[in-house]
């Protein structure tokens, strides 16, 4: 039975966020924490870590350069490589071809529902929608151009769904036994915003009782950010100076959200 359409001109019923999980730059795990960096008005941006990619290789200060980057800074979430695959049923040799943006998204997805107080064995067979939004790759990259380290012959056949946007949010579907729709988009950096508006929408619809929506970026490769450099999107000091005369492009950062919602 197709749930019914709201009728035109009727107020849309009030949607609740029941519970928040979050990982962001600054070492940021709690929403808590991040509005405390917020009040305290500390600054998460730092320079590329080495262990991300190599600014001596990468960097050069002319824009102009072929194959470099003229921004050294973006937001980094700290300990992206730690991940406990067993508690969410992942093999070691499957969790390392897996983009960190899914295990990132697992991660504070759960936290989210116990935010809520929400045990998970209460979601399990209900239709509970999962919508993320994902709008980079960088791991795919990275794989592949270290094949003696990543995609081994064990490890191949986890670098598909390791790698394919639409798995994040299926994966969290299916270790959560959610009923509801399952899916990923991609508008730029609108992503996450996009997702939580659909979930919404499903919730007004009917077809979802509550729903997990949010979004994660995780940056990996250094190929992305000098792309960007090339385009004229960065800034080079790292700031992005909004509505000012001085505006010269903006900051990538990563971070990772979900929001619980129930109508």
């Amino acid at each position: 039975m197709t749930p019914a359409e709201p009728e035109a001109g009727t107020p849309p019923q009030p949607i609740a966020i029941v519970g928040i999980g979050c990982r962001l730059p600054g070492g940021i795990e709690s929403p808590e924490q991040f509005w405390t960096l917020l009040r305290e008005g500390r600054d998460a941006i730092s320079e590329v870590p080495p262990e991300r990619w190599s600014l001596e290789r990468h960097f050069h200060p002319d824009p102009e350069h072929p194959l470099t980057q003229h921004v050294r800074w973006g937001g980094f979430i700290n300990g992206i490589d730690q991940f406990d695959a067993a508690f969410f049923g992942i093999s070691p040799r499957e969790a390392v071809c897996m983009d960190p943006q899914q295990r990132l998204l697992l991660e504070v997805a759960w936290r989210a529902l116990e935010d809520a107080g929400l045990p998970a064995e209460r979601l399990r067979g209900q239709p509970v929608g999962v919508f993320m939004g994902i709008s980079s790759a960088d791991y795919s990259a990275l794989l592949w151009a270290s094949p003696e380290q990543y995609a081994t012959p064990d490890n191949e056949p986890f670098v598909l769904p390791g790698n394919t946007g639409c798995i994040a949010a299926n994966r969290l579907s299916y270790f959560l036994d959610l009923k509801g729709p399952s899916f990923t988009v991609d508008t730029a950096c609108s992503s996450s915003l996009v997702a939580v508006h659909l979930a919404c929408e499903s919730l007004w619809r009917g077809e979802s009782q509550a729903a997990l929506a949010g979004g994660v970026q995780a940056l990996i490769h250094p190929g992305i950010q000098m792309s960007f450099c090339k385009a004229g999107l960065l800034a080079a000091d790292g700031r992005c100076k909004s509505f000012d005369a001085s505006a010269d492009g903006y900051v990538r950062s990563e971070g990772a959200g979900v929001v619980l919602l129930k109508p």
